[in-house]
């Protein structure tokens, strides 16, 4: 999506110059006459502005009035200004109230618009600071999450409730669905914040180590031990505890795990005492415990001290609503990271992700958009950024793509000349209605998909392919439509 310019110029000239500057720089543009209906605008969340190009000097409310109530309002907005007057008096009270950068009139298109981009590639800079101080400071909180999916919701709810407890939780979901992130934010918004949050994954450490790296050992309590380690309870003592993968752990230190739990306390390897610890205990797994606990892999006892509160994150696949987010907000993180000025994600590309499974969740799309950032040549990701999607971009038809960025199912020409094809008269999917006038794009879209489900007897694979689209696609029209489906075509669907 591009970023938003807004002009606030109380001459019109100046207006259209600097608005066919700004846009055919790719970036969408807005212009107000007027700081009153300028601020106004900057300050409407659905006006979305990311930059402001502000003139000084305009009647009624100044463009110095401005930027002192933009710090009222919109303190994180950068604001570049414009005047007639190149005075250095003028630049450095600009300056102090608030603007990065300035223009002495007639400003440069060129100057414009590579300032513009300094600005946004600062904000960006500034943004992933944030970010990053927030998830190490343990103060990250369920507002920085990308959760707007329905799927997500009650998500964010449990995790709120949780979060005012010490209540244990047990996060369920597949691998890559960001089952981190939620127990960050849980201890964000907890009377924990700001206190240690400490990681394990439990699948990764060595078996022989393991008691070590959670409760500690003593020097000398075993070969190698050359220094005090205090392990991974001490540690997170005052804070958080997150045992990822909490299901790879052997019998013999779930054992000891549960006594900590229980007690409060643990035996560092080689200590004579143990050591009292206040942690909340936060643990995570993409397998089914109560499978492990009747197969004697998983204690049950443990299972239920862990299983207090649990809370099922949904995969990619089932909130694909806040792929465009995610995208964006991972565009912005390696721009940051990498020193790229990609602005955005094209329609095409989007409608290409959003008809992608995510058999790896969050973590693999990341890591495709990280590659594609990294190959792109322009200001936007293309579907060629993406060579991992290559036959699932060849598999999907030219599509029609809205303001929003997604995609529907379009009415191809070979599909418009199917409904007028001999084969279609025996059972017509109309184009007109009664009166002779066209029908709404929607109804015609109803009426040949249940044709083709009727003519290929229910078989969506054939129905998808015939069609031109995937079977994602094609099984969301169908619940948006309500359409008939024959029962056992109804049972793969759910599944």
């Amino acid at each position: 999506m591009a970023k938003t310019v807004l002009v606030v110029d109380d001459d019109p000239t100046q207006r259209r110059l600097l608005q066919a500057a700004v846009e055919r720089a790719g970036f969408a543009c807005r212009v107000a006459p007027d700081g009153e209906s300028g601020l106004d605008m900057a300050r409407n969340p659905s006006d979305g502005v990311d930059v402001m190009l502000l003139d000084l000097v305009m009647p009624g409310l100044s463009g110095m009035d401005v930027l002192e109530r933009l710090q009222e309002v919109r303190p994180d907005l950068p604001v570049m200004v414009l005047t007639a007057s190149g005075s250095i008096d003028t630049v450095v009270q600009a300056m102090r109230a608030g603007a990065i950068d300035f223009f002495v009139k007639p400003a440069s298109p060129e100057r414009v618009v590579v300032s513009i981009r300094n600005a946004l590639q600062m904000t960006e800079l500034r943004g992933e600071v944030k970010r990053l101080k927030k998830t190490a400071s343990g103060e990250l909180s369920f507002d920085d999450m990308i959760a707007s999916a329905p799927a997500m919701r009650q998500v964010v709810r449990l995790g709120q409730r949780a979060a005012s407890s010490n209540i244990p939780i047990l996060i369920l979901g597949e691998s890559g669905v960001g089952k981190e992130v939620i127990a960050r934010c849980i201890q964000g918004a907890s009377e924990r914040a700001g206190r240690p949050f400490v990681t394990v994954n439990c699948g990764a450490i060595p078996e022989n180590l393991v008691e070590s790296i959670l409760f500690g050992h003593e020097k000398g309590a075993f070969t190698g031990a050359v220094s005090k380690s205090p392990g991974k309870f001490v540690e997170a003592d005052g804070g958080t505890l997150f045992l990822d993968e909490v299901g790879e752990l052997p019998l013999e230190m779930q054992v000891k795990l549960l006594r900590a739990l229980q007690e409060g306390e643990v035996d560092a390897v080689g200590s004579r005492r143990p050591t009292k610890v206040d942690v909340r205990i936060i643990s995570a797994t993409n397998k089914d415990l109560s499978q492990l606990v009747g197969e004697g892999r998983f204690r049950e006892d443990l299972y239920y001290r862990l299983n207090v509160f649990p809370v099922d994150m949904p995969s990619l696949r089932e909130r694909k609503d806040d792929i465009p987010a995610l995208v964006q907000h991972f565009i912005r993180r390696f721009n940051a990271s990498e020193g790229t000025k990609v602005s955005g994600a094209s329609a095409s590309t989007m409608a290409l992700l959003n008809a992608y499974d995510w058999p790896g969740n969050v973590r693999q799309l990341e890591n495709m958009i990280f590659r594609a950032v990294v190959l792109c040549e322009g200001d936007e990701l293309k579907p060629e950024d993406f060579p991992q999607l290559a036959s699932l971009a060849e598999e999907l038809p030219d599509m029609d793509i809205g303001e929003s960025g997604s995609s529907d199912l379009a009415l191809t020409s070979a599909s418009l000349q199917a409904l007028q094809s001999d084969e279609m008269f025996d059972h017509p999917v109309r184009v007109t209605d009664t009166a002779g006038e066209l029908r709404a794009l929607e109804e015609v879209e109803r009426d040949l998909i249940q044709y083709a489900i009727d003519f290929y007897a229910g078989h969506m694979s054939e129905v998808a392919r015939k069609l031109g689209i995937g079977r994602s696609t094609l099984y969301r029209k169908v619940r948006e439509h309500d359409l008939r489906v024959k029962p056992e075509e109804d049972e793969a669907q759910a599944g």
